[in-house]
């Protein structure tokens, strides 16, 4: 099952814990983090991948759908209000869906498989046929260009601006953001189930409490993945 992370923006505490009710009722949504305004948002985006941003529109500071014109490469995005007056302009900036305040739990799941068939078609569009016609890809590093096989690496780990690469046969550390890597990889097979590090979840040797075991190598679980993991490995 694929795991798809979600970010809720909205300014109410109330409207906030409505969502992260009904997100509960989706077992292939995973919330990685709530914020009360744009700002907040903006600095979750920039540290983790959020395939899906539910919106509200009026934000302190910067309201939701001038938020959405600042970001360069957006999340799936299901703008909440409780105003039918903005619709228009949120589906020229190619907006997912528009709840109204109140919504019902149906009209919800309405817009998350809207979301989530957006997702999948642009994921098509990435790997054509299978996963494994286009399974490497090329990282320069040290004045070199490596091919990397998916099926040989292991995990990445966040290093600052960097990120080191560890495949069976070497690791290097190029000159490349954690989640641009990120962005790189088949969902299919890479998960982040860490701030810091992403695993390829067919080289588990196996999970100990918050911990994943590769090889010898001991990568702990952040407490906020945890449950989007367990659930990519049908647990």
């Amino acid at each position: 099952m694929n795991v798809f992370n979600c970010l809720i923006v909205d300014d109410e505490p109330i409207a906030r814990d409505i969502i992260v009710s009904y997100c509960s009722n989706i077992p292939s949504l995973h919330i990685v983090s709530t914020c009360e305004n744009a700002l907040e948002a903006k600095s979750i985006l920039q540290d983790y991948q959020v395939h899906i941003m539910f919106l509200d529109i009026h934000l302190p500071v910067l309201d939701g759908i001038n938020f959405l014109k600042v970001l360069k490469n957006p999340p799936q995005v299901i703008f909440m209000t409780a105003y039918k007056d903005y619709a228009v302009n949120a589906f020229d900036l190619d907006a997912c869906d528009y709840l109204v305040k109140p919504f019902s739990l149906d009209r919800f799941i309405i817009a998350v498989d809207k979301a989530i068939d957006k997702l999948t078609a642009l994921d098509k569009r990435a790997l054509p046929k299978n996963t494994y016609d286009n399974n490497y890809l090329f990282i320069k590093a040290d004045g070199r260009i490596y091919n990397i096989n998916f099926d040989e690496l292991l995990y990445a780990e966040a290093k600052g601006n960097y990120t080191r690469i560890v495949t069976t046969t070497y690791e290097i550390t190029p000159n490349i953001s954690f989640t641009n890597f990120e962005k790189m990889l088949p969902a299919i097979l890479f998960i982040r189930i860490h701030r810091s590090f992403i695993i390829n979840k067919s080289k588990i040797g196996h999970v100990e409490g918050n911990r994943v075991f590769i090889n010898k190598t001991e990568i702990p679980i952040g407490s906020i993945y945890k449950d989007g993991f367990l659930k990519s490995l049908g647990l």
